[in-house]
C-alpha cells in the first residue's frame, strides 16, 4: 500500500489528518507561495496547492501519495494572506470585522507510481460581529495571528467574535475532511 505524506507543517492540518485516522508522515513543502497578484481565483489557490505537492513529489521515493493545502481567506475577489506583522493583522482583521468572507482550501493529492493528481477546492463562509479596535487589539496580542491566513484561526476566537459560518468547520481551520476523503478515493487511496 502506499504510504500517505503531509506535504504540510501545519499543526492545525495535522491534527485534521489524525482526526480522520490515516496514518501518514509530514514532509513539509519548501515551495515560495508568493503570488502575482491579491485577486483570487480558484485556478490560482488550486496552482499554490498543486506547486506544494510538486515540490514534496520530487523529495520522496515511488509508493507514496502526497497531499498539500492551501487556504486564503477572501473579502470582496482580493485575498488575504498571513500578515507578518501585528500592525497588518490589526488592519487585515479591521476589514473583516461586521464582514461575510469566504475561506477557500485547495488540496492537490498526487500518487507517486502513477503520476496521477486530484485537485479540489472547498469553500466555506465566515461572518465576525463588528469588532471594536479594542476587541481587535486584544485578539492580536493574545493569540498569534501573523502566521494565519486572513489574521485568524476560527478555533480560537473569543466569544462574541464570530456570527456565523457556512460550510465545513475544519475547512476553515485549515482541511476539510470530506475533500480530503474525496481526493484519497479518487486515487484509490482507502
Amino acid at each position: 500500500m502506499v504510504k500517505l505524506i503531509l506535504a504540510s507543517n501545519s499543526p492545525r492540518r495535522k491534527k485534521i489528518i489524525e482526526n480522520m485516522g490515516l496514518n501518514f508522515t509530514i514532509v513539509p513543502s519548501e515551495y515560495d507561495e508568493k503570488l502575482d497578484s491579491d485577486e483570487f481565483s480558484y485556478d490560482k489557490i488550486e496552482d499554490l496547492a498543486t506547486q506544494k505537492c510538486l515540490d514534496v513529489v520530487r523529495r520522496v521515493d515511488k509508493n507514496s501519495l502526497v497531499l498539500a493545502a492551501d487556504t486564503v481567506v477572501v473579502l470582496h475577489n482580493k485575498i488575504l494572506g498571513k500578515p507578518h506583522t501585528k500592525e497588518n493583522a490589526f488592519l487585515m482583521l479591521k476589514e473583516l470585522s461586521g464582514q461575510t468572507h469566504m475561506v477557500v482550501t485547495s488540496i492537490c493529492a498526487i500518487n507517486t507510481n502513477t503520476n496521477r493528481a486530484v485537485t479540489m477546492s472547498t469553500t466555506s463562509y465566515v461572518k465576525f460581529t463588528e469588532w471594536s479596535d479594542e476587541m481587535i487589539k486584544d485578539y492580536v496580542e493574545q493569540y498569534n495571528p501573523v502566521d494565519k491566513a486572513g489574521s485568524y484561526g476560527i478555533q480560537e476566537l473569543p466569544d462574541g467574535y464570530l456570527d456565523k459560518y457556512e460550510g465545513s468547520f475544519e475547512n476553515i481551520v485549515g482541511l476539510c475532511p470530506e475533500s480530503v476523503k474525496t481526493v484519497l478515493e479518487k486515487l484509490g487511496y482507502c
